[in-house]
């Protein structure tokens, strides 16, 4: 018996030496960055910023690739049954990682636990806007529109029990009203709806929307944040407005499937935290209005799993509201 557990030990001792010897050479090979949403939106905007300055570091291309639909639901399937080797890795937006896995009329074939979380890039505050030339001109005529049409005032998401989603189901149960959803698969889809009179209202992101407020094609009606933004200074907050229990932001980082070996986490973890403290980085992503939030390792992998646990009763909320 003795025996076997000495050679047993030996044998882990090998494989831990052979993962460390592998990592100091990774990357050989460009790495793949995959995005479950559409090109253009937030999302794969910010994950080609990062990818653009993390391939300097890593001394390989980093490839982004777009696998869209069934509101990234089948690029985060993709992602987990890719070989946990460090070279399929993703950009996942959350909350719609943790509703996806929570709705079972989704199907996942993935839980949280599917995932090698590695490093948050972004947490992006929600936005309430209209077309510049809507007759709503605050979101209290919205709030008071819906409470005279019930159901008719058709308001956007970027998918179905996303952040987006999520807001609009704060926002009815806050202001007693109620609207007619209409979901799309990504930012990009749903401005283009918006702008061309499809939707009434979107529920998105400040980094998908505050070029386009500042070039006066949109209105904001408020910022979901307890602070206003120093995008969209002049949009007053939720809380402001007297809805303090309407917050809503989308917090994106990177992970790659289950089981990639701790030497690599860390190889991947160090290449982007170098990658996000370059001022080349910093100044594309101000550009772009997206709100830099690095969480490394174990602390995010806490920050997905507090977040997991906090959108329980939302589901369930939905659920029951069908």
């Amino acid at each position: 018996m003795k025996g076997k557990v000495v050679i047993g030990s030996f044998a882990m001792i090998l494989m831990f030496v052979a993962a460390i010897a592998y990592a100091q050479d990774f990357p050989t090979r460009p790495v793949t960055l995959l995005v479950p949403t559409g090109a253009g939106g937030p999302t794969d905007t910010g994950a080609r910023i990062l990818a653009s300055v993390a391939e300097k570091k890593m001394g390989q291309p980093i490839v982004v690739i777009n696998k869209v639909g069934a509101g990234q639901q089948i690029g985060n399937t993709e992602l987990v049954r890719a070989k946990p080797d460090g070279y399929y890795i993703g950009c996942l937006s959350m909350p719609q990682l943790n509703t996806m896995i929570l709705d079972p009329e989704r199907k996942a074939v993935f839980t949280i636990d599917s995932f090698t979380p590695i490093i948050n890039q972004v947490t992006d505050p929600g936005l309430i806007w209209v077309r510049a030339d809507s007759p709503y001109k605050t979101l209290k005529d919205v709030i008071d529109d819906a409470k005279k049409r019930p159901g008719q005032i058709r308001a956007s998401t970027t998918a179905i029990l996303g952040d987006d989603h999520l807001a609009i189901l704060m926002l009815e149960a806050a202001a007693g009203i109620k609207f007619r959803v209409v979901h799309f698969n990504s930012s990009p889809e749903q401005i283009t709806a918006t702008l061309g009179g499809n939707v009434d209202v979107s529920f998105d992101n400040i980094g998908a929307d505050a070029t386009l407020e500042k070039a006066g094609k949109i209105r904001g009606l408020a910022v979901m944040d307890p602070t206003r933004s120093s995008y969209l200074p002049h949009v007053p907050t939720t809380v402001e407005l007297g809805l303090p229990s309407v917050i809503s932001n989308s917090s994106r980082g990177i992970m790659g499937p289950k089981g990639i070996p701790g030497p690599i986490q860390k190889k991947l973890q160090d290449y982007f935290l170098e990658a996000m403290k370059t001022p080349e980085y910093i100044d594309k992503m101000d550009k772009a209005s997206l709100i830099m939030r690095p969480i490394v390792g174990e602390e995010f992998a806490k920050f997905v799993r507090d977040l997991h646990t906090r959108c329980i009763p939302l589901v369930e909320a939905y659920r029951k509201s069908k």
